[in-house]
């Protein structure tokens, strides 16, 4: 659609004010795990870590009026009655700007046919998705004969974050295909569905470049919901503005009012965004913190006279609208509200340009742990705040040890830099590993002891580096050393081809020693590097159970038959339901690194037995 001047905006103002699911005052939470496939108690958190459940009480508690149905809470889509009371009325001299410059049905009909594309220059929604096969995306049958309903209750219900980092890219990666629309379900639907897990796991660029692949007059009621999320997840309020009318026409939520306010004040109609905000204000279908907020972008536009102090007082929760708004205009969010929101809400402020470095180091942290951001990112990152004043003396001192590990005089020196960032308590920490893993990749073969080799090893299959981490298999005594018994197996599940000699005893009683092991004798069995009498052997007395007990374990199985990539991709994020590698059963992992390889995903495959060894 094209860019809407003048007359755009009065369409705008002429089309229905409606809703927009999850809008104003939708949590920022994950949704719900799908019992249905699980075990029971499967993903169950202590209390502690649910921080993205929504609060028993709302921010501003309020009696609902009488005959209303009281308010919802979680993700649904009819969210119609979260901005206040229905619409009052005005009376003819209210004097509403917005309200005069309504147009007629022929008007309005007359208007969209300008901006709306011509029909044969359509995307069509058969196959949505920014990234082809030959950019890296799945092939285009990558879901196959599945059902599209059953995928997207799949991807609804499925609770983010993962536990695997590299699970998380393989997700995104088979989220953003421009792979074939499953049967059964609408396309601009398929796409809002993978959008929305996108935006849960934190990827709020790759949701905006998702829903961003259908075109603006194609969109569903869904989408629009949606598409609303990934902007305000990305601090794009602009955004908002080519898909605003057709939003408005699609629900009755005041967030689509609201875009309408700061939509015309960028396009410099300060006085139609006046009016817009003094007619939501009278009405009240806007208030507090959620009302201060819009005030605040459009005193950001063109010929704007608003100066609009924001204050945090009493708001208890963080919702998609204030963060985006917040962010957008540079407005610091409290740290508790951001802590409400989940490691999700940290990684959508990595790539908040508008934040300070400092600001945005929680949030690069975070993003880094959930597979956004690369290893190579993360060093970028922390290369770029050397010489940054005020710097927490532990950051500095990790940024020193960081440019040891990567500039040392020499491979000892080198190593010695890294050791200072994996003791005492940061050894098996992610962000730790990544952060050394080109620096592990680049060292040269040299005499280390079992301990060091271990964490070399995790370091450089953290990030990939599968080739750099095989050169050391001839590193035969360190391996063979109780302390590399954790480099033993990581180079047995992650390296190309089987490198290291896999001995059945020491499986066994690494196994029975440690949660490590257990996983490490799944993925052995998943990638089919063990079988026979030595996995028998090796699997006995409750070490693995390999059956098929559920119906996630069938549906899995029946996909990797299908050879559908896209299908075990979202299968095995189901699967994965956890922040905690402890609370994730050796079996589970079983059952996805083998449907991974035999659909010929080995290097995903490996690259998760290899996290959840160094992880567990």
């Amino acid at each position: 659609m094209a860019g809407v001047r003048h007359k755009g905006w009065r369409w705008m103002a002429g089309a229905a004010i409606g809703g927009l699911a999850l809008s104003i005052a939708v949590p920022l939470v994950a949704g719900r795990a799908p019992t249905s496939l699980l075990p029971p108690g499967f993903g169950d958190e202590p209390a502690a870590e649910k921080a993205g459940q929504p609060p028993v009480r709302s921010p501003n508690p309020a009696s609902p009026a009488p005959g209303q149905p009281p308010r919802q809470t979680g993700l649904q889509l009819d969210l119609s009655d979260v901005g206040g009371p229905p619409p009052v009325p005005l009376p003819p001299e209210a004097g509403n700007a917005a309200m005069e410059n309504q147009l007629t049905p022929e008007e309005l009909a007359a208007e969209q046919q300008k901006y709306d594309l011509p029909e044969g220059a359509h995307r069509s929604l058969d196959r949505v998705g920014p990234q082809t096969a030959e950019a890296g995306g799945l092939p285009e049958n990558a879901f196959g004969i599945a059902s599209g309903p059953f995928l997207a209750t799949l991807l609804r219900e499925t609770k983010a974050p993962l536990a695997s980092r590299w699970q998380s890219i393989l997700l995104r990666r088979a989220l953003l295909s421009a792979s074939q629309t499953p049967q059964g379900i609408n396309g601009a639907d398929w796409a809002a569905e993978r959008a929305w897990m996108l935006v849960r796991m934190g990827e709020a660029d790759a949701a905006r470049s998702l829903v961003q692949s259908v075109d603006s007059d194609q969109y569903t009621p869904r989408l629009h919901a949606v598409a609303m999320q990934a902007y305000l997840a990305s601090a794009d309020p602009v955004g908002l503005c080519a898909i605003q009318q057709g939003g408005a026409g699609s629900s009755k939520s005041p967030g689509w009012l609201m875009a309408e306010a700061m939509c015309a004040s960028f396009a410099a109609e300060q006085g139609r965004a006046s009016a817009i905000l003094n007619q939501t204000q009278r009405r009240g279908d806007v208030s507090g913190i959620d009302y201060r907020l819009t005030e605040k972008i459009v005193g950001a536009g063109a010929n704007a006279r608003r100066s609009v102090k924001i204050e945090w007082d009493g708001v208890e929760r963080l919702t998609a609208w204030r963060y985006g708004l917040a962010t957008a205009a540079n407005v610091d969010i409290p740290a508790p509200l951001i802590a409400q929101g989940g490691a999700h809400v940290l990684a959508w402020q990595a790539r908040a340009p508008m934040l300070s470095p400092l600001a945005r180091l929680p949030g690069v942290e975070a993003a880094a742990r959930l597979g956004v951001f690369s290893g190579s990112a993360l060093v970028d990152f922390y290369s770029g705040l050397e010489g940054t004043e005020g710097l927490p003396d532990d950051l500095a001192d990790r940024l020193t040890a960081l440019r040891r590990a990567y500039a040392g005089a020499d491979a000892a020196d080198r190593l010695e830099g890294m050791r200072s960032l994996w003791s005492p308590a940061g050894g098996w920490d992610l962000v730790r590993l990544l952060s050394v893993s080109r620096a592990a990749a680049a060292l040269p073969l040299t005499d280390v002891n079992g301990a060091d080799l271990s964490r070399l090893i995790a370091a450089m299959l953290s990030a990939g580096y599968d080739l750099s981490a095989m050169r050391w298999a001839g590193a035969r005594e360190a391996l063979g050393e109780a302390d590399g018994t954790d480099a033993w197996a990581m180079l047995a599940v992650g390296a190309p081809r089987i490198v290291v000699g896999i001995d059945t005893g020491r499986l066994r009683d690494y196994a029975d020693a440690s949660p490590r092991g257990r996983m490490a004798l799944a993925a052995l069995a998943g990638l089919g590097r063990i079988s026979g009498e030595a996995l028998q052997d090796a699997a006995a007395d409750g070490r693995l159970d390999r059956r098929i007990r559920s119906r996630w374990a069938r549906e899995i199985a029946a996909a990797a038959g299908r050879g559908e990539r896209g299908t075990v991709a979202i299968l095995a994020a189901v699967g994965m339901q956890t922040s905690r590698w402890s609370a994730m059963p050796p079996e589970h992992l079983y059952h996805i690194v083998s449907a991974l390889h035999r659909v010929g995903l080995d290097p995903e495959a490996r690259m998760i037995a290899a996290e959840a060894i160094m992880r567990s």
